[in-house]
């Protein structure tokens, strides 16, 4: 692939092929961050097989990354509260450009791209504020950062695009951090999480938990058919059972139920979260906890649950779900039965992210 790389590359600086896509990076299904033995950081692109198709170096831990829709080129995001994104050509590995966050902002690890891909978007923290922002890049000037809009709360952390149109949806997680005191979390007493809709820089919704549930992080986001699955971590004492939900722009929040021992067996945290294709199961992480849930839409409660221990992210794959833990190993969930590939020296970080939605 390295040589390939090296080819391609040298044959786009003369102009002689035309512009590349996805499949001249190898088709890569997904992206993931991941850690090697040496203490080095890496993107990679994994493959339809579960292979590792490139590995990228990122000058240090990544958290996510956002894949271009069109261009074989991915966002590789500082894991919060980190000021650095790499944008790197994943045809030739090599680095675009290094977007750095603006004074007195740090980026929370998410970012998504517009429908037509011209325009970047990321969530970042406003420390001395305490506000989110999210920022407005313009690809085509080189991932240049051009504005700025409210994210509609605190702490925005995952952020993804509406399909099929340019409304934004934010899961404000409400926790305030500043840079001074790391990640210690300055507001749990206040904190009030939402999601919010943007659109053309204008909220146009956003709904909140119930106040007993205000100490619910709201943390990370995938969409299907509409609807927003949510996955929180709990910053309350003592143990909570809800952490995962529902909504539909302009109606009210369902929350996902399960009975109290397995809801027990979250401890309070999810790491990632997934809808199935076609959107009628949503699957949950808990590296904290060492299990994935797979709740049911239709009726909004536990389906089943797997013992998955340090697996952190997960993706819609064929009738089911793709899973990435901390020992390298990449997996398969399908009908209730969870199947893992064969360790690698890569730790996979949080996040497994689609390319091509």
């Amino acid at each position: 692939m390295t040589s390939r790389r090296r080819f391609l590359a040298g044959l786009l600086a003369t102009g002689l092929v035309p512009k590349p896509t996805w499949a001249d990076a190898g088709s890569p299904q997904y992206l993931s961050a991941g850690a090697l033995p040496d203490g080095s950081y890496v993107l990679c692109g994994i493959g339809a097989a579960n292979d590792v198709l490139f590995q990228i170096p990122l000058p240090a831990r990544g958290h996510a990354a956002a894949a271009h829709p069109t261009r074989p080129e991915a966002v590789a995001f500082a894991r919060r509260p980190g000021t650095f994104a790499i944008v790197i050509d994943c045809v030739t590995g090599m680095e675009k450009s290094n977007m750095s966050a603006p004074e007195g902002r740090h980026f929370y690890g998410h970012g998504a791209f517009s429908a037509d891909g011209h325009w970047l978007f990321t969530t970042e923290n406003d420390f001395e504020a305490g506000q989110g922002r999210v920022g407005v890049w313009d690809v085509q000037a080189g991932y240049r950062r051009v504005d700025e809009f409210a994210s509609g709360g605190v702490g925005p952390h995952e952020i993804k695009r509406m399909p099929g149109t340019d409304t934004l949806v934010i899961a404000n997680g409400g926790i305030d951090t500043h840079p001074d005191s790391g990640r210690t979390k300055l507001n749990i007493a206040t904190m009030a999480p939402n999601l919010t809709y943007i659109q053309d820089g204008q909220i146009v919704d956003s709904v909140a938990l119930s106040h007993d549930l205000h100490k619910n992080s709201i943390r990370h986001i995938d969409i299907a058919d509409g609807q927003v699955a949510f996955g929180m971590q709990w910053q309350g004492d003592g143990e909570q059972n809800v952490l995962a939900g529902l909504h539909r722009q302009g109606e009210a929040i369902n929350l996902l139920t399960a009975p109290d021992a397995q809801s027990r067996q979250l401890r309070g945290y999810v790491g990632s979260i997934a809808f199935s294709r076609g959107g009628k199961h949503i699957a949950v992480t808990s590296p904290v906890g060492g299990v994935t849930q797979v709740y049911d839409v239709a009726s909004n409660a536990l389906s089943y649950q797997i013992i998955a221990p340090d697996a952190g992210g997960v993706a819609a794959r064929g009738t089911g779900f793709i899973i990435t833990n901390g020992q390298g190993q990449l997996g398969q969930i399908d009908q209730g039965a969870l199947h893992l590939g064969a360790g690698s020296s890569l730790a996979w970080d949080n996040h497994i992210v689609p390319v091509g939605v």
